[in-house]
């Protein structure tokens, strides 16, 4: 019999997995800043790569406070085209440029007045990524939005390309002259400094528990979407905003203009064009580009083309120039609100008769009612402490979005809560109190006092419109149910200790415990807030 050999079966070797991480924290310098999103970067850093990333192994790639869209592009680009895993931790904040109105990733440089050229748009994202295997690309979010991009976030849906599992956060503007933080981002890190690593989902339900439990992100826009099973999206959409849905749009942003640009073929300096910007350019939602009234599809508006570049090409002199031209319209100033000084037309019919384009000057409103009017008259933007008129009351072929996008970016927040006001009891008096059209301009008067700093009135406005649409048969897992609910619980707890916090707090929690909400704590985080208010109220002295 041959001898043996006595050797055994190679035992396999199990290959290692090497995957790719990316922490991006991006915010500007100076009084626009929103969120300080650097902050979460040492914390991040502290855990180990291979928790980070969930692999064997992981390089780690770290871009703080970027100068140039130029400089994301080219270390995105680099992580997308790694073959294994991509994990991406991304703090920072939102804004929408003037000219499309699209969302970018604001970087140090970035100003109201120079989104377009100095901030990251977000479309270029997905379009890094979208080569990209579903599930090999993860992407962590804690953004702030400023107060035209929250509208945009709320209003529709938003992702990252339907191959990129999406998980995270977007927070309203914090209060004025305040700096918001990065509690999400943090929370993620402090659980994966244990050194356990739960898989995308279960990390991002735990540290949204972990806020909850503190009270933190209820009036957020939560973000859970799975690329491979497609959990955690409503029937029929294609978005992210599950988990925590938002109602109808509050203040629908003008529909883009035109074509988005694609990212460039290889990296290029990107700057505006010569000449000075105008800091006091016309704001998101001028007239030129027409704002979507509520339940309006993006598709529906006739597109503008706008003069951006195509991919791997660039601007001629004559397009370079028209396209400044365009975002540096000049400016009157009356009453210190500024202006534009040229007539423009609305097009995509939101403001005209029988396809006729009816002029208006920016900032203005068409006037309700005015059918037998010239149409080339229109209201201007009313100076602080003016009435403002009837005759910005509802009627067909008007749109208030514009007048009150720009009145709240001119901080004049008792013009535009007064148009909405008139809107509303319109929209009270012809569709009934529960009508989507009522409870709409509600929702927008709950937002408006938001961005005025006053939360108790925002408190009020949405657990009116809780209470209303559960009174009207809504279902308590109703998302447009649960975010009033979530809203009205934030709005309250930025009360403090004061009075008004005393007397909200017991229905709120009487609302919260009908509607508890998907967030795990949240009744419990009311019980005990409303305790600790009833006994700071009975403390002698």
């Amino acid at each position: 019999m041959a001898g043996s050999t006595g050797s055994t079966a190679a035992t396999p070797v199990t290959p290692t997995t090497t995957g790719t991480v990316l922490l991006l924290a991006a915010s500007p310098m100076g009084k626009g800043c929103l969120v300080d999103a650097a902050s979460v970067l040492p914390v991040l850093a502290a855990v180990s790569p291979a928790v980070l990333s969930g692999t064997d192994t992981a390089n780690v790639v770290e871009l703080a406070d970027p100068l140039e869209p130029q400089a994301v592009l080219t270390r995105l680009r680099a992580a997308a085209v790694t073959p294994g895993p991509l994990t991406v931790f991304l703090t920072g904040q939102l804004q929408l440029d003037r000219k499309q109105h699209l969302p970018h990733l604001a970087l140090a440089r970035t100003t109201p007045a120079t989104v377009r050229y100095t901030g990251f748009p977000w479309h270029w994202i997905a379009e890094e990524l979208r080569l990209r295997a579903p599930g090999t690309t993860t992407l962590f979010l804690d953004l702030h939005a400023d107060a035209a991009a929250w509208q945009h976030v709320t209003g529709r849906v938003f992702d990252a390309g339907r191959g990129v599992s999406v998980y995270g956060r977007v927070a309203p503007p914090p209060p004025r002259r305040a700096v918001g933080v990065p509690a999400y981002m943090k929370t993620v890190a402090t659980i994966l400094r244990s050194g356990y690593r739960p898989d995308a989902g279960r990390l991002h339900q735990q540290a949204l528990g972990r806020l909850s439990s503190e009270g933190v992100a209820y009036g957020d826009v939560v973000l859970a979407w799975d690329a491979v099973s497609g959990a955690g999206v409503k029937a029929g959409s294609p978005g992210v905003n599950a988990g925590s849905a938002s109602p109808p749009p509050p203040l629908p942003v003008p529909s883009p203009g035109g074509f988005a640009p694609r990212p460039p073929e290889s990296p290029r300096a990107q700057r505006p064009p010569e000449g000075p910007l105008n800091p006091a350019a016309t704001p998101p939602g001028r007239p030129e580009e027409v704002p979507l009234r509520a339940g309006d599809a993006v598709e529906s508006a006739p597109r503008r083309l706008a003069v951006v570049p195509r991919a791997g090409t660039e601007m001629s002199l004559r397009d370079a120039e028209a396209s400044r031209r365009d975002e540096e319209a000049p400016l009157r100033v009356a009453g210190g609100v500024p202006r534009p000084a040229a007539e423009v037309s609305l097009r995509g019919g939101e403001a005209s008769r029988g396809g006729e384009e009816v002029p208006l000057r920016a900032g203005g409103v068409p006037r309700p009612g005015a059918d037998g009017d010239d149409p080339r008259r229109a209201e201007s933007v009313p100076r602080p402490g003016e009435r403002v008129s009837r005759r910005d009351e509802a009627a067909d072929g008007s749109d208030p979005h514009s007048f009150i996008t720009s009145a709240v970016q001119a901080g004049r927040h008792a013009d535009a809560d007064a148009v909405a006001a008139r809107w509303e009891q319109a929209a009270f008096r012809e569709h009934g109190a529960a009508s989507e059209e009522a409870l709409h301009w509600t929702e927008v008067r709950a937002d408006l006092a938001m961005f005025a700093g006053d939360p108790a009135r925002s408190c009020r406005a949405w657990l009116t419109v809780a209470g209303t649409r559960l009174s009207a048969g809504q279902a308590s897992d109703a998302p447009a149910v649960e975010a009033a609910v979530d809203r009205a619980h934030h709005q309250w707890t930025s009360l403090g200790e004061s009075a008004d916090a005393r007397e909200l707090g017991p229905v709120v929690v009487e609302l919260r415990r009908r509607v508890p909400g998907r967030r795990e704590g949240a009744v419990l985080h009311a019980e005990r807030q409303l305790q600790k208010l009833e006994s700071v109220q009975h403390v002698p002295g």
